[in-house]
């Protein structure tokens, strides 16, 4: 009874911090709108000044809804993983979908070169660093279900993902020595990261999948939680293993390889949250971890966003740069307290 109420206070306060921030975010920005006219255009969709109108909704509100989607989903897909390898440095990149990404994505802009320009500012330009960063993930995906059904253990997948990444990171930093000056430029910029990059339909398709994703983890929560005790126990429990692992590394996929097809690889957030969540809730139930997750990884991308807005300034930093500088702390701070990690 006494958890149920430490539940229900961490949401409601975890919720009223969450929208504070995102009303702070909604109103701070290049372009200098009062708190008043938000109101008017949010809620009376008041268009007296039309330039301000299309701001707040082309601009700053998708942004928002990308910071969420984003937060909350890679939170997710961290805590899956460090589930399932029992490992808590574990990530939502560890199976190496980043890197699957980022090769995708490095041999359309330095690999194809001057052909792919032709397309840049486009709506087919963005759409095709989506797709080549999907089908890098997607290719790193299929290897992963592959090699989950040959082998029983699951740290031969997770040795295995390491080792792709190594290749695929490999490759990359030749395409980068060959590249030239342009090319090389746009993608280190598509490394650094963007919330704000997606167009309204990317969005659309990006939202879908990615719930999707934490969909499939909702369902696998409670084989979540025997794995958290050993495969063997699980096994012990009636878990099939290799189905239970297939949706999982499915879910964790989808999730990541989405955000980074959209977004770039953005980092730390999905290995710092899921120990957040634990530390906050006394937890080791998915059934409360997952949506404790969910909300945190929101708070943390939208209080990010508003750090990298520079407030007072036209500059906009790096997401995946202000994440790391958030991040790092709270994974040292893991590393150095074993407490926190059992």
């Amino acid at each position: 009874m006494r958890s149920n109420r430490i539940y229900i206070v961490f949401f409601i306060l975890s919720a009223i911090l969450l929208v504070g921030l995102l009303l702070v975010d909604l109103y701070i920005g290049n372009a200098k709108i009062s708190w008043m006219e938000l109101w008017d255009i949010i809620l009376l969709r008041s268009t007296a000044n039309e330039m301000n109108s299309t701001i707040v909704w082309d601009i700053r509100i998708p942004r928002l809804w990308t910071a969420c989607i984003v937060g909350a989903t890679l939170s997710v897909a961290g805590l899956q993983m460090q589930t399932i390898f029992r490992n808590p440095l574990a990530g939502p990149y560890i199976l190496g979908v980043s890197s699957g990404a980022s090769l995708g994505v490095a041999i359309l802009v330095l690999g194809v070169g001057s052909s792919w320009y032709h397309f840049v500012g486009s709506g087919i330009g963005s759409w095709s660093i989506a797709a080549a960063a999907w089908i890098g993930a997607g290719i790193v995906l299929a290897f992963v279900l592959y090699v989950s059904s040959r082998v029983r253990g699951v740290m031969t997948v997770l040795v295995l993902g390491i080792l792709f990444s190594g290749v695929a990171t490999s490759i990359v930093n030749l395409l980068q020595y060959f590249g030239s000056k342009a090319a090389l430029k746009s993608f280190v910029v598509w490394t650094m990261g963007s919330i704000g990059a997606a167009t309204s339909s990317q969005l659309i398709v990006m939202s879908m999948v990615s719930l999707l994703g934490v969909a499939i983890s909702f369902v696998m929560s409670k084989r979540l939680d025997a794995f958290m005790l050993g495969e063997r126990y699980a096994l012990s429990l009636g878990v099939h293993l290799k189905w239970t692992r297939a949706l999982i590394f499915l879910s964790t996929t989808m999730i990541a390889g989405t955000v980074t097809a959209f977004c770039g690889p953005i980092g730390f957030i999905g290995v710092a949250i899921p120990h957040i969540s634990r530390m906050i809730l006394s937890s080791a139930s998915h059934k409360f971890l997952i949506p404790a997750s969910m909300i945190l990884g929101a708070i943390f991308l939208v209080l990010g966003d508003i750090i990298s807005q520079v407030p007072g300034y036209s500059l906009v930093l790096p997401i995946n740069s202000v994440m790391s500088l958030l991040g790092i702390p709270i994974v040292v701070w893991v590393i150095l307290n074993k407490r926190v990690i059992n």
